[in-house]
């Protein structure tokens, strides 16, 4: 049987490190970036031998049940293709390279063979297309086992060999101190580059409940929630919005645009044969010079120091919008739990907005706001349920029960029954009553009277907080059809009509 779990939840602390420990953990950490590969090429060989199996072959063409299990696990089991055998793998490995054994424990050996090990069985279930091997700047944490041996924490104080690091604990903070009374189950090492220098922190995997501060309470009650590339619509009992994501955060497009084209420059320079020469082009009715490709196959690149302080630079930028980026998002979250736990929407796809709108989703990430919403929603005790867009199109629905389509650029709902509202505020207005991907329209008839301020509220703050443009283009993208009274009274815009939706004579 497979042991009990229990929740959960991550402190951080950072670390205060020597220039000679810093050393020792950096022979440590490519000590344990090699061992990796070669985990993870081994499971990706027996992998390969296993699907290649007749055993697997045959496998695959019996009926779903515990049968067909059985003979996945003796394909499995004849090319040795487990967790189990990858650790034992691993311990060859590193009795045959002394160093690796010197500077990485057993307790750690055998979490690096379980981390590509699950690499390679995200491409068995098809859930990844491939595996990418660890080049030095990108294999950045390592952990432990458990908290008695190998990397653990004790008396505040990061733990591993003969390494210690005193931590930088903050005792005024209620979220670090709770962590600190809480059990600790594993210890992570984490590596990360800040304002082009490295900082190291320990990531103590805790037992129980994180701590919850005051303002971030949340509400029991049903939200409705549209996802959008660049915000989110959500609609609760009482009140609904409207709002960005990742609101005020600077991209540094421009800047890290520049700095690309400065790496470009500087790799030109140094390195002329690895590029094709250069040759003219059209461009219009001028003739001018094109710089010619990068040729394939050329593994040797010489790296200036210029071209290594841009790329710095580079990365600081990326990572001070991804964390502003972050910040702003479970800002959000919060604000949205705070009006109900119970969580509805569509089960949308952000990676295929990944194929359309990237620079958008790269911005504004609402991927993350989805699954953190889910984390918390469902870690307060509430729910987070998905339903099919395609049975439900709440984008097309009108409260008489009738469909009809919509372009992406019509941002406006003009209903059948005389209302005018925001496409986003209605579509989560109607996920509120979807359940199990049937949509109750005569509930959300009945319901509507009463949540109509609240949905003309939440409009018109969107309207005051975006971006303001001219009078003319004001006039331009919102005709007098769509303008209403910025009074919070209940006005109902809908006819009269019966709880089928249909119209009343």
């Amino acid at each position: 049987m497979p042991r009990a779990t229990t929740p959960s939840f991550i402190t951080t602390i950072p670390l205060v490190v020597t220039s000679q420990n810093e050393a020792e953990l950096l022979s440590r950490f490519q000590a344990g970036r090699q061992l990796y590969n070669a985990l993870l090429n081994e499971s990706m060989v027996r992998l390969n031998l296993v699907c290649c199996s007749e055993l697997f072959q045959a496998a695959k063409k019996l009926p779903k049940g515990k049968i067909r299990n059985d003979a996945f696990d003796a394909a499995k089991k004849e090319y040795r293709y487990s967790e189990y055998d990858i650790q034992a793998y691993a311990t060859i490995v590193s009795n045959r390279a002394k160093w690796i054994a010197q500077k990485i424990d057993s307790n750690t050996q055998q979490t690096l063979a379980k981390r590509a090990f699950q690499a390679s069985q995200k491409v068995m279930l098809g859930r990844a297309k491939k595996v990418r091997l660890k080049v030095p700047n990108r294999f950045n944490s390592v952990e432990g086992k458990t908290n008695k041996q190998g990397i653990r924490w004790v008396v505040n104080q990061l733990v591993w060999g003969k390494l210690k690091f005193n931590a930088m604990i903050d005792s005024t903070n209620p979220v670090t101190s709770h962590g600190l009374e809480s059990r600790i189950k594993y210890v992570r090492l984490l590596r990360k580059e800040i304002r082009g220098k490295q900082r190291w922190f320990a990531q103590l995997i805790c037992e129980g409940i994180p701590f919850q501060k005051t303002a971030n309470f949340t509400e029991q009650g049903i939200v409705g929630l549209d996802l959008n590339i660049s915000n989110v619509a959500y609609v609760a009992n009482n009140s609904a919005g409207l709002l960005p994501f990742a609101e005020k955060v600077s991209t540094f497009e421009r800047q890290i645009k520049a700095s690309q084209r400065q790496m470009q420059r500087s790799q030109r320079a140094s390195n002329p044969n690895n590029y094709e020469p250069d040759f003219n082009g059209r461009k219009g009715r001028k003739t001018v010079v094109k710089k010619g490709k990068a040729k394939k196959g050329c593994r040797k690149w010489n790296k200036t120091k210029r071209y290594l302080k841009i790329t710095s630079k580079k990365r600081e930028l990326e990572r001070r919008k991804a964390a502003y980026s972050k910040s702003q998002n479970r800002k959000l979250v919060n604000d949205i739990l705070r009006n109900g736990n119970q969580i509805k929407t569509e089960n949308v796809s952000v990676k295929g907005w990944q194929k359309r709108y990237g620079k958008a989703i790269s911005a504004k990430s609402p991927g993350y706001f989805q699954s953190e919403l889910k984390r918390k929603a469902e870690s307060a005790g509430g729910s987070f349920t998905k339903f099919s867009t395609q049975k439900t199109a709440l984008s097309q629905t009108h409260l008489t029960g009738k469909r009809i389509k919509k372009t992406l650029s019509e941002r406006v709902h003009y209903d059948e029954t005389g209302i005018v509202m925001d496409r986003d505020l209605f579509s989560a207005y109607l996920a509120r009553y979807v359940d199990e991907n049937q949509l109750s329209l005569q509930d959300a008839v009945k319901s509507y009277p009463g949540m109509e301020s609240f949905l003309l509220e939440a409009w018109q703050r969107h309207k005051t907080n975006r971006k303001q443009v001219s009078i003319a283009e004001n006039r331009k993208a919102h005709p007098p059809s769509e303008r209403f009274s910025s009074n919070s009274e209940k006005i109902n815009q809908i006819d009269d009509f019966n709880e089928s939706g249909r119209k009343v004579n």
